[in-house]
């Protein structure tokens, strides 16, 4: 079966101030910039790929942007998985898990091939 997949980088949308630090309403802007662009793109699936993003992300900040999953439509409904390097992927599971218990099909993933197979697969 045929499966679309749309790939969102996050070095795109996680923006730092010029000291470094994380700027996360502009992050959550410009998520909500690359949903609206998205949409017509509803019936894709998600690679986030977090492996160039220069910033590194709180827990309340992770937390923060997966409760704003829940302002940007359908974009986010679909299979998402995120990818990131192995010394981020606790962090990115945080998120994965935090998208979960608000009703998104989030996994985190470190392997590129492991994300696109957990993608096509039917089911969660």
């Amino acid at each position: 079966m045929p499966t679309n997949i749309r790939i969102i980088h996050a070095h795109e949308f996680i923006k730092a101030t010029p000291d470094g630090q994380l700027d996360l309403e502009k992050a959550k802007k410009l998520l909500m910039e690359i949903a609206s662009a998205s949409a017509p793109f509803a019936d894709y699936e998600i690679i986030l790929d977090t492996r160039r993003a220069q910033s590194e992300l709180s827990v309340s900040d992770l937390w923060d942007l997966a409760a704003e999953l829940s302002n940007l439509g359908k974009v986010f409904l679909r299979k998402t998985a995120v990818l990131c390097p192995l010394e981020q992927f606790d962090h990115a599971s945080f998120f994965a898990l935090c998208a979960q218990n608000r009703g998104f099909r989030i996994s985190a993933f470190t392997s590129f091939e492991d994300a696109i197979e957990w993608l096509m697969a039917n089911g969660t």
